[in-house]
């Protein structure tokens, strides 16, 4: 019978292993039953994002025992310690070697399938600290709360709660590992996040300390979430999106309620049922009472229609594999979503709800929040940047004001290395671009920042970390004033996770201002004011 230990933070399963002694293949190395336990920690923890929960591939090829047998187990260990020029970051500094050893030994043998989770399961891991009707009716300090900057610290499982003002440490809220975006209310006051391993949680930043009120286990392996932002359903919903099971869950925003399961089992762009189809990104669409689903491994994306959820519509728009992250150009009505593993981006017209067009931009585009800008001969364009190359391209994104370059590429600039991230603000004169995915520290701990007049590239030296430290720059957000850039320094050597730190530039002369040192492996940023503006 399977259990979960969830109370860590992580993904771990407890059952009796000595049961599938039978299933692995002959060349498969031996484990114990506390080897396979911990190998299942590490997967989830630093492979399944890429290679899914089922070792099915994703983003990353499948870790299947037939071909990773066939690699053995030199061949692995090679690959695990300095990574691929393909975006597979090395893992020589955040893993030992003794644990690069065993997670080699992990995917030579037979994956097992994870449980499933019901309406009902959530219902008994839901909790409400703080009743809605408690909550304060005003902020309980007098920080400028607007611009606080909401901040993952991702091995961590919290997020830190900073003042842009003063540049100091307001809190530390405990939520799930590892989350990967945190999105508002209508009015910037609450935020929600989504753990890895499932939880979800909800943020009063009136409180003092912020702290949360209310959170749910939606799933064993998560990544993202949404609010409702819609006329009468404004923050009226939440919903969570999850790796495994694959599903959605919409939930009650007051108090975290589970209401709805929406499974995303269903079938890729060439018609092949794919169990494992995860949900990527969520998002709530402007002008519609809508979410958009994003499907990773069947290639589509679902806008919901949570107005009447006892009679849901769902419209499927089929795109191509595998989608990742996205985000609105300027106006809310187009979606522009990366499908990284078919190097396009995809566009999606949330009015009429239908796909209307992709664009091959290079390998592997991951735009993250994204960034759209002026560009002085295209017009409103946007930018990706990408995991497979060190590339930023940038295409027009007006089919009203200038149709003829919508969605065809702009431009194409080279930078020193694939990367995560891209920002910017429409007062700001620059683009910032992040080389977060190649291996080497030379490259890593620089940003480059290109001017959208001239499309001049200037490099940034952020993390200034010794190899020990495996630090890399990732991850810009602007302050609320558009004159700040924030920059993280995710440190992520076994030993200095707590040796992160945050870097605040001078957008105009890219001068460092102040510094927020001592996080432990902080990476995402999102400031309040400018998310609950839709700014950058």
């Amino acid at each position: 019978m399977y259990k979960r230990a969830l109370s860590k933070g992580i993904f771990a399963l407890s059952f009796p292993l000595a049961a599938l002694a039978g299933t692995a293949q002959a060349a498969a190395p031996e484990l114990s039953a506390e080897e396979t336990e911990r190998a299942s920690d590490i997967y989830f923890q630093r492979c399944a994002g890429c290679h899914g929960t089922t070792r099915n591939g994703a983003t990353g090829p499948d870790l299947l025992p037939e071909n990773t047998q066939e690699l053995g187990q030199r061949r692995l260990e090679s690959i695990i310690t300095l990574g691929t020029e393909g975006g597979m970051n090395n893992f020589d500094g955040m893993l030992s070697e003794d644990e690069i050893t065993l997670i080699s030994k992990y995917i030579q043998n037979e994956p097992v399938d994870p449980p499933e989770m019901s309406l009902a399961d959530m219902k008994e891991r839901w909790k409400v600290f703080v009743e809605p009707e408690d909550l304060p009716t005003e902020p309980q300090h007098d920080l400028n709360w607007e611009n606080f900057m909401v901040t993952i610290l991702r091995d961590r499982g919290a997020m830190g709660i900073i003042d842009a003002d003063t540049k100091e440490l307001v809190t530390e809220v405990e939520t799930g590992y590892a989350v990967h975006v945190a999105k508002e209310s209508s009015d910037g006051r609450f935020w929600y996040v989504q753990g890895r391993d499932g939880r979800l949680s909800k943020i009063d930043l009136w409180m003092d300390p912020p702290q949360v009120t209310a959170e749910v286990f939606i799933g064993y392996d998560a990544r993202d979430v949404a609010v409702s932002h819609y006329g009468e359903w404004k923050d009226k919903y939440v919903i969570g999106g999850a790796y495994w099971p694959p599903h959605a869950v919409i939930t009650d925003a007051d108090t975290m309620e589970p209401l709805k399961v929406i499974s995303t089992r269903s079938y890729d762009t060439e018609g092949n049922f794919r169990n494992e189809a995860r949900v990527a990104a969520l998002y709530n669409t402007p002008h519609a009472p809508t979410f958009l689903v994003n499907v990773k491994e069947s290639g589509q994306v679902w806008q919901v229609d949570y107005s009447d959820l006892d009679n849901l519509r769902v419209d499927m728009m089929e795109t191509a594999e595998y989608l990742h992250d996205g985000f609105f150009d300027p106006t809310g009505r187009y979606f522009q979503i990366a499908a990284n593993m078919s190097d396009k981006m995809v566009f999606i017209d949330t009015e009429t709800r239908k796909k209307i067009s992709m664009l091959e931009t290079g390998v592997k585009p991951h735009p993250g929040p994204g960034a759209n800008w002026d560009d002085p001969e295209c017009g409103p364009v946007a930018g990706t940047t990408h995991l497979g190359e060190g590339r930023m391209t940038f295409w027009g994104n007006d089919p009203e004001g200038h149709p003829d370059q919508a969605w065809q590429i702009c431009d194409s600039v080279e930078t020193d290395g694939p990367g995560l991230f891209v920002r910017t603000h429409p007062d700001s004169d620059n683009v910032w671009i992040d080389q977060a995915m190649h291996p080497e520290a030379d490259v890593n701990q620089w940003v480059m920042v290109m001017n959208k007049e001239t499309r001049e590239l200037t490099p940034v030296h952020v993390a200034d970390r010794p190899a020990e430290h495996d630090a890399v720059a990732v991850h810009m957000e602007y302050d609320q004033t558009g004159t700040e850039v924030w920059v993280s320094i995710w440190a992520r050597g076994e030993g200095h996770q707590d040796d992160g730190a945050i870097v605040v530039y001078d957008d105009k002369t890219l001068e460092e201002k102040a510094r927020v040192e001592g996080l432990n492996t902080p990476t995402g940023k999102f400031n309040v004011y400018n998310r609950k503006k839709h700014i950058g």
